[in-house]
């Protein structure tokens, strides 16, 4: 059971900046402004304390996928990942038929309608055929707003977002009807002019699927889609931080330009994530991973990741040199903003889910609390 707790003299991370010797109240299930008389201390000297990462875009963990997995793989899934700081996870599908994607559509809502996953993300089949990825390409197919209809009321009110190639035929309405739904449009998988991209914003595109990757570069007489992306406001931009799918200097480029608000680190996680090297499926495609890289067995293809957030973070801090606040805006607040959910998870405030993640002074992840309750107990005393 829940218990009260104030966590006494670490770095916190607050929407307002970092407190030297903060405290923060945990009573129940939630972040509390005062604390019981009976409330337990725990000394957390030494140590960040921040809110729980949320993930945006993530097909799996823990040997367990998302796409084609029972109701128990999802929920290995999502506790492998919870293992590693992120309380609060959407369920990414792969590209697949119609109706097994209606059908998944199905069994990941009975989830969200629980709280286990924040919603669906669909990315595919609606993507270019040039710029597929780990997708298949035989089942890829334009965005007809009548089968992106048929994905949205399968998921019964829990689709999030879906990734599509607005340039393909469709892709326009397709993004109109998704604003209409208040599903996110996110742009992805495609092969857009800087043109092409900005037509897609203005009707309604509010999310780019892992910028630079699975588009067309940056140019300097076609700048293409990432330019667009980058500068207007109006876009969130989703980073796979695990120095496989960007470079560092990449990194830099969009955080900067972006600016800390408009970024939200991702997974973009297969099963092997938490779990391991070996030969996995993507959908109905297969990936092999060695030393943590996720390729697709026939072409080579960068196959998702095997990242978990407490690694972005790390990295984030200690290798790109990031502002502690920033990253932290950038796994918890901002991706919970743009989910809807900021009012109960994204930062440590009273009335808030009591989601947090302790890291110690070399920010390694020491502890886990998802509404009030230990994932991983610290063991502070």
């Amino acid at each position: 059971m829940a218990t009260s707790k104030v966590f006494a003299g670490a770095q916190v991370v607050l929407p307002t900046g970092t407190v030297d010797g903060g405290r923060v109240i945990v009573d129940g299930a939630r972040i509390a402004g005062s604390a019981p008389v009976d409330a337990e201390t725990v000394d957390l000297s030494g140590h960040w304390l921040v809110p729980g990462f949320v993930d945006i875009h993530n097909h799996g963990g823990g040997g367990a996928s998302f796409t084609s997995g029972t109701v128990e793989d999802v929920l290995k899934g999502i506790h492998t990942h919870r293992l590693h700081g992120t309380t609060t996870t959407m369920a990414s599908t792969v590209t697949g038929d119609m109706d097994g994607l209606a059908q998944r559509a199905g069994l990941l809502s009975e989830l969200a309608e629980q709280g286990d996953i924040a919603g669906i993300h669909f990315e595919g089949p609606f993507i270019s055929p040039c710029r597929k990825g780990a997708h298949s390409e035989e089942l890829l197919r334009d965005p007809d707003p009548a089968e992106v209809r048929k994905l949205i009321d399968a998921a019964r009110g829990q689709a999030r977002m879906v990734t599509l190639a607005t340039e393909l035929p469709g892709g326009i309405d397709s993004v109109r009807l998704l604003a209409e739904h208040g599903v996110i449009a996110a742009i992805g998988h495609t092969d857009a002019t800087y043109e092409q991209t900005a037509e897609a914003i203005e009707a309604g595109a509010t999310v780019a699927t892992h910028l630079f990757n699975a588009m067309p570069a940056l140019g300097h007489r076609a700048p293409g889609p990432i330019a667009a992306l980058l500068e207007d406001e109006r876009i969130t931009v989703e980073l796979i931080n695990d120095g496989t799918h960007l470079h560092p200097a990449s990194l830099q480029l969009a955080f900067h330009h972006a600016g800390a608000g408009r970024v939200a680190f991702i997974t973009d996680a297969m099963d092997a994530a938490g779990f391991g090297d070996g030969r996995y499926m993507l959908g109905p495609l297969e990936v092999e991973v060695a030393e943590g890289v996720a390729r697709l067995v026939e072409g080579g293809s960068i196959a998702g990741s095997t990242l978990t957030l407490d690694r972005a973070f790390k990295r984030a801090v200690t290798i790109d040199r990031l502002p502690v606040d920033d990253v932290v805006a950038a796994l918890s607040a901002n991706p919970a903003r743009l989910l809807g959910m900021y009012d109960k998870v994204g930062s440590l405030e009273p009335g808030k889910d009591a989601d947090l993640v302790i890291l110690d002074s070399a920010f390694e992840l020491k502890g886990v609390m998802r509404r009030g309750e230990w994932v991983v107990d610290p063991q502070l005393g």
